[in-house]
């Protein structure tokens, strides 16, 4: 029923093979789109997004005045907290 498809891939532009046992794979699963990047591709993809350290930015602490590091840029019309602070808070 499926056979293997020759499928450019968008980011490196080299060919790769979409097998008929990956199209059946994707059919059971309800994907109805190809692929679009070879392996290597997704692979490199998939590590550079998500998973990747975020960045952090130094603040101090509006209730106990210690120095710590949040993942979002401080604003100075709203407090900032540590962990420990801000899980007391959350309590």
């Amino acid at each position: 029923m499926y056979n293997d498809k020759t499928i450019i891939c968008k980011d490196c532009g080299e060919e790769f093979i979409f097998t008929a046992g990956e199209q059946e794979f994707f059919a059971e699963k309800g994907f109805t789109n190809e692929p679009q990047r070879c392996k290597a591709c997704r692979g490199a993809r998939k590590n550079n997004s998500g998973g990747g350290a975020r960045q952090m930015f130094d603040a101090v602490c509006a209730s106990c005045g210690n120095s710590c590091k949040v993942p979002f840029e401080p604003r100075n019309d709203r407090p900032v907290y540590c962990s420990e602070c801000f899980e007391g808070n959350r309590r």
